[in-house]
């Protein structure tokens, strides 16, 4: 499994770049509400032992975000809209 390393600010942040809900997020990716909310809170990178962070990854992704940087060197978002 590819190692995926994106912040849980990043996260927050694309979530909201997309005016999505945390019951928005879950609905599409299938990660408990409650798994969510604590990866949200984590402080830096999440700890996930079931691949939900990849999962996480790829339906943002999918909806047009691209997570840039780093963990350690400019960790941040970019919103790519679809013609």
């Amino acid at each position: 499994m590819q190692v995926v390393n994106v912040t849980a600010f990043q996260i927050r942040a694309a979530r909201g770049a997309l005016n999505w809900s945390i019951s928005d997020l879950s609905q599409k990716s299938g990660v408990p509400t409650a798994t969510l909310v604590r990866y949200e809170a984590a402080d830096g990178t999440p700890k996930s032992r079931k691949g939900h962070i990849s999962t996480i990854v790829k339906v943002l992704e999918g909806a047009g975000i691209e997570f840039i940087g780093t963990p350690d060197d400019g960790p941040g978002i970019r919103l790519r809209f679809r013609a």
